[in-house]
């Protein structure tokens, strides 16, 4: 069965008979805001590119507003709760549907290959679609690209001032070591801003959704990733310090000659600052200071 009658789950009266009739109080450690416009929730299903065919992870579904409308677009849905309070409330408003499994694990701790293998078998993809907490948001990204899942997408609802650092280009205050982690592995865009009237209750911020498409490949081809992202976090450490400074911290002070003669055989001008600086430049970089020993 994969419809109901009546109002959905995010209609603003019914989210508060559901959090009325089951006793619950918010947590605020755990950033928990349901949303309640339906719009909003068109706009995040159809992002996700979803059928039958396909799955969804679905990473803190509260008390399911966007788990209902997965259900109804996906064959089969996972969604991840850390808070045990939610378990028998999502068991009651999600009982209509026979495609949906709550799990109560920290999506951080989850072992998420072997939940691929045991929910995901045989579906044509999955995508991963969420409403995140503010204050793990990049950790659970980060997650989910580290592991290489086989993800089709990520959408997901963030602090807006996150999504815009995600998917910002070089040369603004919002590009950063995040933009450049994102991208390497994801396409990035901005699929809608979201007030903050549209939660209860409502956060002190605004919110937007960004949809995530994994790239084939990596954006750019790096020898050993993790040295890649070391000179990244490196290049960013002080943002006002040029390329050349900052870098030093892990070439060497006494190497600092050296270091700017490098950048500028590169053809990056070592006054540079990281912002302005392309995928491209840093993998350039990456390896040149590797070939020169000047970084493990």
């Amino acid at each position: 069965m994969r419809k109901t009658e009546g109002p959905a789950i995010a209609a603003a009266g019914r989210t508060k008979d559901i959090i009325r009739r089951h006793g619950f109080t918010f947590k605020k450690s755990l950033g928990q805001n349901f949303l309640i416009d339906g719009n909003i929730l068109d706009k995040i299903i159809a992002a996700a590119g979803l059928d039958e065919s396909r799955g969804a992870l679905e990473i803190g579904p509260g008390i399911g507003a966007l788990t209902e409308r997965l259900a109804q677009a996906a064959g089969t849905v996972v969604a991840l709760e850390i808070d045990n309070r939610l378990l028998p409330i999502l068991e009651d408003v999600l009982s209509p549907y026979d495609n949906v499994n709550v799990i109560h694990a920290d999506v951080l701790k989850a072992d998420l290959k072997r939940l691929w293998d045991e929910h995901f078998a045989g579906t044509a993809g999955v995508s991963v679609v969420a409403n995140l907490p503010y204050y793990v948001t990049t950790p659970i990204v980060m997650k989910l690209l580290e592991e290489r899942l086989p993800i089709e997408r990520i959408v997901v609802m963030v602090q807006k001032e996150v999504a815009e650092r995600m998917a910002a280009k070089p040369g603004g205050k919002e590009y950063g070591s995040l933009s450049i982690a994102v991208q390497y592995y994801c396409e990035p865009d901005l699929v809608a801003i979201v007030p903050s009237g549209s939660f209860i209750p409502a956060p002190n911020v605004d919110s937007a959704v960004i949809r995530l498409t994994k790239r084939p490949q990596p954006a750019v081809t790096v020898p050993d990733e993790d040295r890649f992202f070391r000179v990244v976090h490196a290049a960013f450490a002080q943002r006002r310090k040029t390329i050349a400074n900052n870098l030093s911290a892990l070439s060497g002070k006494e190497r600092k000659a050296e270091l700017t003669a490098l950048l500028a055989g590169c053809g990056i001008q070592p006054e540079r600052r990281a912002e302005t600086l392309s995928l491209d430049e840093f993998a350039r970089i990456d390896g040149e200071l590797a070939k020169a020993g000047m970084i493990d």
